[in-house]
């Protein structure tokens, strides 16, 4: 057969590409504050900073307005979303919803090799701890449970739980700053590393709902700000999915 298929869907795949780059450096801009949220930002200025054209950037950010990260602001640009209450807490439904049959499944699935490397980004999460260093902390973080997604099989997952953990970071961070340190952080994922090495599915799952409901009860409160209790009563409960009332 000719090669001309393969030609022909070269530019698609350029295309893909370069509007995947984009992504991901929207995303970086976000995690390490370039992008503030609320402030307006040029598509056009964005473009020429990436030296791609307009067309796999304008598609890179309706890929992250569906996540929710982004917003478009009609014939002016696009701003970052600094997640809601209500936002927060379907994110956290949707983790653990995900992340805690992942836990159970790593307990079971895991190899030396697969332990190692946890404990591995664990040890790094401490080092970090002792450094003061909040970016590489939550680098390691998020990687300690990409491997624990990845052990479970499912890359799609792994994808939708990193969007999700980019929607969120904003607000993470202030959360370390206000009402936990790295250190408590890093502590609560000792339990989870426990289970595995034990090839406990249940106490994974379990210490892993404790780590995403403590996140997901702080999150919440640092959206509300502590100062509209009825909208915190009144919040779908992270773990049932119910009303709390």
């Amino acid at each position: 057969m000719s090669p001309a298929p393969d030609d022909a869907r070269a530019p698609a795949a350029r295309s893909q590409s370069l509007t995947d780059r984009t992504i991901e450096a929207v995303r970086e801009g976000i995690r390490n504050g370039s992008f503030v949220p609320g402030e307006l930002y040029s598509v056009y200025q964005l473009a020429d900073e990436l030296g791609v054209s307009r067309s796999p950037v304008r598609d890179a950010l309706l890929r992250l307005a569906e996540t929710g990260m982004v917003a478009f602001e009609r014939n002016r640009g696009f701003r970052v979303v600094l997640p809601g209450a209500r936002e927060l807490t379907e994110i956290i439904a949707v983790r653990l919803a995900l992340e805690v049959p992942a836990a159970e499944r790593a307990a079971v699935r895991a190899t030396d090799s697969d332990r190692s490397a946890l404990h591995g980004e664990h040890s790094a999460m401490e080092a970090a701890v002792l450094a003061g260093d909040e970016t590489a902390f939550m680098l390691h973080d998020q990687r300690l449970h990409g491997l624990l997604l990845d052990l479970a099989g499912n890359a799609h997952v792994a994808r939708i739980i990193e969007n999700l953990r980019d929607a969120t970071r904003l607000v993470g961070a202030s959360t370390i700053k206000k009402s936990r340190s790295l250190d408590d952080v890093y502590r609560e994922h000792r339990p989870i590393l426990d289970a595995i090495d034990d090839g406990d599915p249940a106490a994974a799952g379990s210490a892993m709902r404790r780590h995403l409901e403590s996140t997901g009860r702080l999150l919440l409160r640092e959206a509300a700000d502590g100062s509209n209790s009825s909208l915190w009563e009144d919040l779908v409960d992270p773990v049932t999915g119910q009303g709390s009332r």
